[in-house]
């Protein structure tokens, strides 16, 4: 496998339920609404989806359609280089994420190609969900960096 250096290739949003993804060369992030302009974008848990170029692309090739467009998961952020099941945090250029959990693959993975939802399933290869923690300014191109959650420093006087 070629090692790649972490980086943001993509966003995407879309504007309604089950509407059609948009690509953007730009994106603002905030901490109110995720991705600017994405429907699910809101305050919680899951304001911004991620999904690595690597696993996309060993689910998609699994499930016979190796050309599928990423946009097809229907996540915001398309990266490249970065193990999301480890990571915590994610930097992406000036914009911090805290993994929320898993994107749990869904039955529209399975209208849009037979078995790409089984082949997604294992190892986190349908991405992450994410609450925004820094806001910023998006661009593909940007670094990436991963990094473990943070643990609580114990109370002061605690064994």
């Amino acid at each position: 496998m070629v090692e790649r250096e972490p980086r943001l290739l993509a966003i995407a949003v879309r504007h309604r339920s089950r509407g059609a993804m948009q690509e953007l060369a730009e994106a603002e992030v905030t901490l109110d609404g995720g991705v600017a302009d994405d429907f699910r974008g809101r305050t919680g848990r899951r304001q911004v989806t991620v999904l690595s170029l690597e696993c996309w692309q060993a689910a998609s090739r699994e499930a016979g359609q190796p050309n599928l467009p990423w946009t097809t998961r229907r996540a915001n952020l398309l990266v490249t280089g970065v193990d999301l099941a480890a990571a915590g945090v994610l930097r992406i250029g000036e914009v911090e994420l805290e993994v929320t959990g898993e994107t749990a693959p869904c039955e529209r993975m399975e209208e849009a190609s037979p078995g790409l939802r089984e082949a997604l399933t294992p190892a986190w290869r349908g991405g992450v969900t994410c609450r925004v923690r820094q806001p910023g300014a998006l661009r593909p191109g940007a670094p990436v960096s991963a990094h473990p959650a943070r643990t609580p420093e114990p109370a002061a006087g605690a064994r």
